[in-house]
């Protein structure tokens, strides 16, 4: 499903006009509810609370204090590590998911912004520190997150002057990895633990028909426990929705944002040339002027 500028209508601007400057400060779009979790919590818990609450990460608290964070991109690398299987007996003699504790691959210390802060401060530190979520925080206690995904919502609001000669041809990733329907979930999570990449578009006969993202392999299998060996085909996200090359930062926000989607497939005469993901606007919008 390919989606350009000239479909972009007033209803789909009219659903971002609740959003705020870039100028504000992040509390106006932080979520407040943030889950966390101890370091004594083992992966498996922390994957099904994710997959339960459709969300990409934890903050891991002890004592009342934010000791670190374990995301999505962790559990993916960390069960890649692990050769891809969910059995109890999966690693001889040694832990498994259900017993591996989450404090052994947390990030830390958590990387923290005031809720004071602005929308656009929070834009280049999650560019400068090259992550995708930050802590929100108030006298040292965490109070909220926000995300690549929360931000992009904010996009669309810059002036389009700003925005319009920013074409997404600049910011996007050029290195599209795809597999065939019929490969096993298994290998897909493989290919993006090897390649350090959140998604991989699927193929049917060679042409794009959907996508696989570790939110699908956190939501769909390791927070159900449900076998790897799937074909990827069967577990992926259809239709995919995509843009053509040379789409402004601006309408490729707005996309995103009204389809709920945090990767983008560009295409230029139908076949596909890079794909943009939340992190890659976010980068766009810290350089606006």
């Amino acid at each position: 499903m390919e989606q350009t500028k000239s479909s972009l209508d007033a209803q789909t601007k009219t659903l971002l006009s609740q959003n705020i400057p870039p100028h504000k400060q992040i509390e106006s779009i932080m979520i407040s509810e943030v889950a966390t979790i101890t370091p004594e919590t083992t992966l498996y818990e922390a994957a099904r609370i994710m997959g339960q609450k459709h969300i990409g990460s934890l903050i891991v608290k002890k004592y009342d204090t934010a000791v670190g964070i374990i995301t999505e991109r962790d559990l993916l690398r960390e069960v890649v590590n692990k050769e891809i299987s969910l059995e109890k007996d999966w690693l001889a003699g040694g832990a498994s998911i259900k017993e591996e504790k989450v404090e052994k691959i947390m990030s830390y210390p958590v990387l923290m912004l005031s809720r004071n802060a602005t929308i656009k401060e929070a834009a280049q530190k999650m560019i400068e520190k090259r992550i995708r979520r930050l802590a929100v925080s108030e006298h040292g206690k965490v109070v909220g997150i926000v995300t690549a995904a929360d931000l992009i919502r904010c996009l669309p609001e810059t002036p389009e002057s700003m925005q319009a000669w920013f074409e997404v041809d600049y910011f996007m990733s050029k290195d599209v990895i795809s597999a065939d329907e019929e490969t096993s979930v298994e290998e897909v999570a493989k290919i993006m633990g090897q390649k350090s990449v959140g998604s991989v578009i699927v193929t049917r006969k060679g042409k794009p028909m959907g996508i696989f993202t570790e939110r699908d392999l956190l939501t769909k299998f390791l927070a159900q426990d449900q076998s790897l060996k799937i074909e990827v085909g069967k577990a992926c996200s259809t239709p995919l929705i995509t843009a053509n090359l040379g789409i402004s930062v601006h309408d490729a926000a707005i996309i995103m944002t009204e389809k709920h989607i945090k990767r983008l497939p560009i295409t230029k005469q139908g076949k596909l040339v890079g794909i943009l993901s939340a992190r890659d606007l976010v980068e766009a919008y810290a350089r606006a002027k």
